[in-house]
């Protein structure tokens, strides 16, 4: 089974084409109507389960305004499907896995609600989840997603393959870049894998979320590609984390062929960087472990940071009942409820002090604490206008130039960088 992403290069295509309309809102008197509404979540069995608990009870308790659920409808993606909704107007209430990459261009359709127009909208979703929130604000500052629930992302390396290359199974040498590099040689050397590690080596957008991105927010210690309008990757850290991954791929360490299928449940690969999603599709079918990912000197784990792949609640212009909508959301998000999506879905909600908050789920679940504490240090792709074609421009140059070879890294970084400061800035 494969990490389920819910946005592809089709979807990129739909979202770059959209038009900057807007997504015909509710009348004016929406933002304090009360009444049914209409949401939708992801067709994940988990998070089904847990969206209709929280509905049944939400329900029970309201019979003047009622929740009707559905799963998001099938399509490319649920990014595509949800911009086609913003433009006929017939977008629901609220989407319960809004790709943080998706926002900006939903909020030049004039499709989202600007959350943080309600009265108590900035202080509860900056109390839910503390510092972390800001990364989620729009230009304008204010929020039009509310940050929900994250994947952080690790290293999960299989202990058996590691065994039978000599390695330590319990404590992996993987910290710092060199021992990642040597630990990666013994692998291929003793023959245990085709490969030490084989991230998708493919051109969509998204790829870069789950190979440099990861370690590029580790390295610096929660820098983001884009801050203050400009790129910010072209320096000596991003450097180091490209020149890593060139090596990996000129060593023949990670492959550069697409794998069809789990290169890391197949054997295929000795390691794989995935989020806490993993530890339930891998059970016990693959002995593994979890290491944070590799930094340049090597970072104690606690200090390291790495990318969210985080799912987002957007609440859309076309509900006519928002009041209730809000309510609704903070039902949604509240503690008891995000306890239950903990237990029902292993994913971590972006609430602060989750593992304190949280202390005996995480006391019975061991191997989620280590996810648990991650969450506290993640990194979102920047809230910019031109989201999805920044990545696009960033996942070509890196594909030419540190996956194939065709380019410096130097060029690469230079060059992707100057295209991505004007694209940032809305050109």
């Amino acid at each position: 089974m494969q990490r389920r992403i819910l946005i592809t290069a089709t979807a990129a295509a739909g979202i770059l084409a959209l038009t900057a309309c807007s997504g015909g809102g509710g009348d004016d008197g929406a933002a304090e109507a009360r009444g049914d509404i209409t949401i939708w979540y992801s067709n994940n069995e988990a998070e089904i389960a847990w969206g209709e608990q929280m509905v049944e009870a939400w329900n029970a308790e309201h019979p003047d305004e009622q929740v009707k659920a559905q799963e998001i409808p099938a399509g490319a993606s649920s990014e595509e499907v949800i911009g086609a909704a913003i433009t006929a107007g017939n977008a629901p209430c609220l989407v319960f896995n809004t790709s943080p990459a998706a926002v900006p261009q939903f909020q030049k359709q004039g499709g989202l609600v600007n959350l943080s127009e309600f009265e108590d909208g900035d202080d509860y979703i900056t109390e839910r989840s503390g510092d972390i929130a800001e990364q989620y604000r729009s230009e304008d500052g204010d929020f039009y997603q509310l940050p929900w629930k994250s994947n952080p992302v690790m290293i999960f390396y299989n202990k058996d393959m590691f065994a039978q290359a000599g390695l330590d199974p319990e404590n992996p040498s993987l910290a710092t870049y060199d021992e990642f590099l040597d630990t990666a040689r013994a692998l291929k050397t003793a023959g245990v894998a085709s490969y030490a590690i084989n991230p998708a080596p493919t051109s969509e957008f998204f790829q870069s979320w789950f190979d440099f991105y990861p370690l590029y927010a580790a390295e610096t210690g929660g820098t983001q590609l884009v801050e203050d309008g400009a790129a910010t990757y072209d320096s000596e850290d991003g450097t180091a984390v490209a020149e890593l991954w060139r090596t990996l791929y000129d060593e023949e360490l990670a492959g550069r062929e697409q794998y069809q299928g789990d290169a890391f449940a197949d054997g295929y690969a000795a390691m794989s960087i995935v989020g806490p999603w993993a530890i339930a599709v891998y059970g016990d079918d693959v002995n593994w472990g979890s290491v944070p990912v590799p930094t340049e000197s090597g970072t104690a784990a606690e200090e390291t940071w790495t990318f969210s792949d985080a799912k987002n609640v957007g609440m859309f212009t076309a509900c006519e009942n928002q009041a209730t909508a809000w309510d609704v959301l903070k039902f949604a998000t509240s503690e008891e409820q995000d306890g239950i999506w903990l237990e029902e879905t292993g994913q971590m909600p972006l609430r602060e002090d989750l593992t304190g908050t949280y202390a005996d789920y995480f006391e019975a679940n061991p191997a989620y604490a280590r996810f648990g504490d991650q969450a506290a240090r993640t990194v979102e792709v920047p809230n910019v206008p031109n989201s999805v074609e920044i990545w696009q421009t960033f996942r070509d140059g890196y594909s030419e130039s540190v996956i194939f070879g065709e380019t410096e890294v130097a060029d690469f970084l230079s060059d992707t960088a100057a295209r991505i400061d004007e694209l940032a800035a809305g050109n």
